[in-house]
Parts: C-alpha cells; sequence; structure tokens
C-alpha cells in the first residue's frame, strides 16, 4: 500500500508518496505537470534503469520530456556539471513553467534542485530519489547544491520540490553498498529523535539489507516523517534542523580529505557518527557502552565504523569550513543520550584530538 506523508509549510507545504510501482503511476504526477514538457534530469547508471518508464508515464498524461543525463559520482557534484544542465535547458529553450523532475541518487537531487533554484530565478521542481539515502533523507526538505574543492555543500539554496515519488521498486536494482550507505541515514533519526524506531531498526536491521518490501517501506516512511516534522518545525536550520546533521561534521571531513567519491556520503557518516558518540562520551553524557551500541548498529548495517587517518590537523582544518562554523567555533551534533541529540559548540579542543587519535586509522 502507497504511504502518502506531508511536509507542512504552509502554501509550499508538498506531499512524499511512498510505496511499490509509483513510477507507473500517471495519476500521480498530472497535477504537477500542468504544462506539455518537463525536463529530466538523471545519471548514466539510473537513466538506462527508469528513464523510459518516467517518459512513457509522462506521455500517457501528454508531457513530453528533455533528457539530461549526467555522469554519476559525488565527484561530478560541480560547477562544471551543473552548467551542463543550464546549457541543456537553454538549447531546449526551457520555459520558466517548465518542470525539472530528478530522477536518481542524492547528487542528481541535489544538482537538479539547484538548477530548479537558479534557471530563471526558479522553476518547478519535482523528486523522484532512486537510492535509499535519497529517499530518506536528501530528497525531502529542500536543501540543494554543489560541493567546492574546498568544502562539501558550500554553494547551494534552500528551495523546496513540489512533489517527492519515493518508488521502493528502484531500490531493487540499488548496489548493497549504496542500500547500506543508505542505512546510515535512517540510524540516524533513532539515534537524534525516536528511540523506539532505533530499537525497531536493532531487531530488523537484517530485514533491509534482505530488502524485505514491508520493511523498507516501514523504515522510509518513518524516517521521511522524522524529516518532515524537523523542516516543518526549522525549514532553513536555524535551530532543531541541525540535529539532522549527526556525524556529518566528522563525515564531510572524510569526504572531502578523501576526495570526493571514495567514500560514500552514507559510509562518511557513519564513521562520522562513531566519532560523535566518541565525543559524547568523553564529555561524559553516554557511556562507553552506548558508543559500543552503535558502532554493533553500524557493523551490522555493513558500514565502516574506523575513519580513514587524514591526520588530526586536516581533520581539524576541513572541519573549520563546515557549514555550521560560527563564530570561529566548530558546531558538532552530540548524544546527550541515546536517541536525543544536541548541537554543541564548545567541545574541549584536547577532547576533541583525542576522539580523532582514536577514531581514525589507517
Amino acid at each position: 500500500m502507497m504511504q502518502i506523508l506531508t511536509v507542512g509549510l504552509g502554501e509550499r507545504s508538498y506531499p512524499i508518496h511512498i510505496g511499490s510501482g509509483l513510477l507507473s503511476q500517471p495519476e500521480l504526477l498530472i497535477n504537477h505537470l500542468p504544462r506539455k514538457r518537463a525536463a529530466i534530469v538523471s545519471n548514466i547508471t539510473v537513466a538506462p534503469l527508469y528513464l523510459e518508464k518516467l517518459q512513457h508515464t509522462l506521455q500517457e498524461i501528454g508531457v513530453s520530456s528533455v533528457p539530461i543525463i549526467l555522469p554519476d559520482g559525488e565527484e561530478y557534484k560541480d560547477s562544471d556539471t551543473l552548467n551542463s544542465i543550464y546549457d541543456a535547458l537553454l538549447t531546449h529553450r526551457c520555459e520558466r513553467s517548465t518542470p525539472l523532475i530528478a530522477l536518481g541518487g542524492g547528487v542528481v537531487g541535489d544538482m537538479t534542485g539547484y538548477a530548479a533554484a537558479t534557471y530563471l530565478r526558479g522553476v518547478p521542481f519535482i523528486q523522484i530519489p532512486t537510492t535509499l539515502l535519497a529517499q530518506v533523507d536528501s530528497s525531502v526538505g529542500g536543501k540543494t547544491g554543489i560541493n567546492h574543492p574546498l568544502g562539501k555543500n558550500m554553494i547551494g539554496a534552500f528551495y523546496q520540490p513540489q512533489l517527492v515519488l519515493a518508488d521502493t521498486d528502484t531500490l531493487n536494482t540499488l548496489p548493497d553498498n549504496e542500500l547500506s550507505a543508505g542505512l546510515a541515514e535512517v540510524i540516524k533519526y533513532g539515534l537524534i529523535r525516536d528511540l523506539p524506531f532505533l530499537e525497531w531498526l536493532e531487531q530488523n536491521i537484517e530485514k533491509l539489507l534482505a530488502r524485505d518490501t514491508a520493511a523498507l517501506q516501514y523504515a522510509i516512511a518513518r524516517s521521511c516523517r522524522n524529516k518532515a516534522d524537523v523542516v516543518a518545525a526549522d525549514e532553513r536550520e536555524s535551530g532543531e534542523r541541525a540535529l539532522l546533521n549527526l556525524g556529518h561534521t566528522f563525515g564531510h571531513a572524510i569526504e572531502s580529505g578523501m576526495g570526493y567519491g571514495n567514500w560514500l556520503h552514507g559510509e562518511g557518516v557513519a564513521a562520522g557518527t562513531i566519532m560523535a558518540a566518541d565525543l559524547s562520551q568523553r564529555l561524559g553524557w553516554i557511556g562507553v557502552q552506548d558508543v559500543a551500541r552503535v558502532r554493533k548498529l553500524f557493523e551490522r548495517a555493513g558500514l565502516p565504523v574506523v575513519a580513514p587517518d587524514l591526520g588530526v590537523e586536516k581533520y581539524l582544518d576541513l572541519m573549520g569550513m563546515d557549514k555550521k562554523v560560527e563564530g570561529g567555533k566548530i558546531r558538532f551534533v552530540l548524544l546527550k543520550e541515546i536517541g536525543r541529540a544536541v548541537v554543541y559548540g564548545d567541545a574541549p579542543a584536547e577532547l576533541l584530538r583525542q576522539t580523532l587519535q582514536a577514531c581514525a586509522h589507517d
């Protein structure tokens, strides 16, 4: 059964549809495609699998499409690739009423959203995420953008989609490491604000890895509900929304330091979350057994729990470029207890160094 959630943002509220076979249901799209043309942004991996199906669905409601196919990988989430989207939109004379549809994972969604926010100063935007990570996190909430050589997601805009269509069938073609990477963001919701969900994950993580349809749909819906509630309360990350970045300050440093594309985003978040838990324990907020509990769940999910050894100074330099830096202080999302996170900018430098030394190895 399809589930429908709503991201409550007043006049800009939008639905999230979650279920099987949604790519073949034109009725879900028709109200969001008032014109007869749309641009579909995908990549060389996803397009051969799902582009034709989506184009056929659009044809059923009389909508032609302009396909824009990007290279695949975090290393292409940059200004050059973004310009290739603009080039295609201009070449095909796409207008302000032409929706951009993101068909792919988080990189495709982030770049398409930023293109939609900036092309002709804003055109309609639809998210059709095809990875678990995108379905539970990056497709919801309106964060769009590109990477810069000096930092991840440093250039972007808040720009909400009109619709999110999460077809769980697309997860059948997802590589195992990409599925695990998505589970890092799923686990995050349990750790920061939803302890009962974390306990459910501890009981059902193997079902998710086995791609049990019912378990996946439950986990996606529960994650999206958590994300939607946080976004509705704090759209532009002035407060509570920052909690969604558990593990991300360390994780983004890993991604950037190792070179974009060498570590998947979810892998960086997993290792980064272990580091955040370690620092939380050094601050006396959680116990050693809590850190072990977090590590065990990430290990069971097939995720790395040891960060690469970039060197303490390199980590500090990279984390100093994080978007959450305020007044020159690195602000971390840490665990006051399992199931409750806080943003904290006063971590003693010595404890932070101890965490970096303890959690990063060759």
